[in-house]
């Protein structure tokens, strides 16, 4: 007899820690909390820490076990070892089969590990530009590039992101959703983006770029 096993989700089935301080709570969805939400989705995860708060849509196949406290060991508690309970949050999904719900298994407990990252440490994307005549500055929430255009470029820094520009070539963002972060570092890169034969633009993180060799006469 053939027996066909499920296969999980390798990222939504791994249990996510709760650090010190960060809480986080499933809420019914309204107006306030978040707006341009998909239809049908009718509550929201909200994660609180020290450095803010941060609410995502939730699908309803997705379920949350929230929090989780793990096994004393009866081993401490006879030596009179006091220990800090960890927590963790479980998510799961009403049908693994259904390729649908396994893939929103997966996206939401990473979705949801970044957003315990950013209120309980945050991201640092920096942003380097490389090339003669290159300069960042900052002014009034607006980022001012120069990247050899006949004109200077102006881009407006969004809500919940934190610029400084330590060096006119260099600019650091800091910011607890990684998505804003990410999108505004692509948003400046876009404009510059990397090129091989000379190394030249705006080179975001750690990125690096393999030198071409120009076409020979």
């Amino acid at each position: 007899m053939h027996v066909s096993l499920v296969a999980l989700s390798k990222v939504g089935k791994q249990l996510l820690r709760l650090p010190v301080g960060v809480t986080i709570t499933r809420q019914p969805l309204t107006k306030t909390l978040l707006t341009n939400v998909p239809l049908g989705v009718k509550s929201a995860v909200v994660v609180s820490g020290a450095l803010g708060t941060l609410a995502m849509p939730v699908a309803p196949c997705v379920s949350l076990e929230l929090p989780l406290l793990e096994k004393k060991d009866s081993s401490d508690e006879k030596k009179g070892v006091e220990k800090v309970a960890k927590r963790f949050v479980r998510v799961s999904v009403k049908d693994p089969k259904d390729k649908r719900h396994k893939s929103m298994w997966g996206t939401t407990r990473r979705l949801i590990e970044n957003m315990v990252t950013g209120v309980s440490e945050g991201f640092v994307i920096p942003i380097k530009l490389v090339g003669v005549g290159y300069r960042a500055a900052l002014e009034d929430q607006k980022v001012f590039l120069k990247l050899g255009h006949s004109h200077p470029i102006t881009v407006n820094v969004p809500q919940g992101v934190d610029v400084n520009v330590p060096a006119p070539q260099r600019l650091i963002l800091r910011g607890i959703d990684l998505q804003v972060v990410s999108q505004f570092a692509a948003n400046i890169r876009k404009h510059r983006p990397p090129e091989p034969y000379n190394q030249k633009g705006v080179f975001v993180g750690d990125e690096t770029i393999k030198k071409k060799e120009g076409k020979k006469r």
